[in-house]
């Protein structure tokens, strides 16, 4: 965690608990937006304005979060208009580090050896955990946005002049419903995974765990009925619910102990995630060596550091 800029403990993976053991996830701090046109900025908020080269992002191929960034990207055409590096996905005691492992980057803008020392990149006094995704601005040489959320819709809107792909992934029409079930799914499933896994009670363990099966249940029942979450329609609720449901059988459901269940056991679960892992632009954003590799490198949750070598996952293999 950086403190006034300055690297001050040893990595963490829980951010925050209240007093009955639940993890408490920090919010993201810088929010500002990319635009498809020039605009005034106000008092308080940067004006960026789209265009091709100008931006970068930095990622962690294990982060769901980042993930759902990548995806968008991909899905948009947007490689050759935003480019990327990709930390390790073994977390050190300074956080996130670039390259030493095989598909990991440098940091192609600055040369630096840790994520956090872009933070203080832009802002020397920052205080705050440096967290993925991030997405930066070239030519101000200052970061735009560390709010997942917020990058995947600038990637679908801001740069449509750049890329020939009709995809809308959050279509007017469909807003309000799509704003109602991405909060649903993050508190009880995306983000319930991580309260499970990080609880540091049993009640607050119980909590998470009965949350992520009942999302899970609805899912299963929603899925019946089209191919996506919205019918016909692919929608950024659809890569948000992708990139956890891809993590599941593999490390929520031993790691996190959200074991009840695995994705395997759901037959439209099933059919949807392999659907999806099926179109190429999703399925090179997962990279399972990553994914298995991180996550099981989190002391706090593994203290031997062995990787197991299952789940064969295999209606995913099928898919591809």
């Amino acid at each position: 965690m950086l403190i006034k800029g300055r690297w001050t403990e040893d990595w963490q993976p829980v951010q925050e608990s209240d007093r009955e053991g639940r993890f408490l996830r920090q919010p993201s701090q810088i929010r500002h937006w990319i635009c498809h046109h020039a605009r005034p900025a106000s008092a308080t908020e940067k004006c960026f304005i789209a265009e091709a080269g100008r931006y970068h992002l930095y990622v962690a191929l294990i982060c769901p979060w980042a993930g759902r960034t990548l995806a968008v990207r991909a899905l948009k055409k947007l490689e050759s208009v935003i480019s990327v590096s990709i930390v390790s996905p073994v977390i050190t005691e300074q956080g996130w580090q670039f390259g030493h492992f095989p598909g990991a980057t440098e940091d192609h803008l600055h040369g630096a050896d840790y994520l956090h020392q872009v933070y203080t990149r832009h802002d020397p006094e920052y205080t705050g955990r440096a967290t993925v995704p991030v997405l930066w601005d070239k030519q101000l040489d200052c970061m735009v946005n560390n709010e997942s959320a917020d990058i995947m819709r600038m990637f679908n809107h801001a740069f449509v002049d750049f890329s020939d792909v009709q995809l809308d992934l959050y279509p007017e029409a469909l807003q309000p419903e799509i704003d109602r079930l991405n909060q649903r799914l993050y508190q009880r499933l995306n983000n319930g995974v991580y309260r499970a896994g990080f609880a540091t009670s049993q009640q607050a363990y119980n909590e998470a765990f009965d949350d992520v099966f009942a999302a899970l249940d609805e899912l299963e029942i929603r899925l019946r009925f089209g191919p996506y979450l919205f019918g016909e329609q692919m929608t950024e609720t659809d890569i948000r619910l992708f990139v956890t449901l891809a993590r599941f059988d593999a490390v929520y459901f031993s790691l996190f102990k959200c074991n009840l269940r695995r994705i395997a056991d759901y037959p439209h679960l099933s059919r949807y995630l392999a659907r999806l892992y099926a179109i190429p632009e999703l399925r090179g954003t997962i990279d399972f060596n990553h994914i298995k590799r991180g996550y099981y490198s989190i002391h706090k949750l593994n203290p031997s550091g062995i990787v197991p070598r299952g789940p064969e996952l295999d209606l995913l293999a099928k898919a591809s």
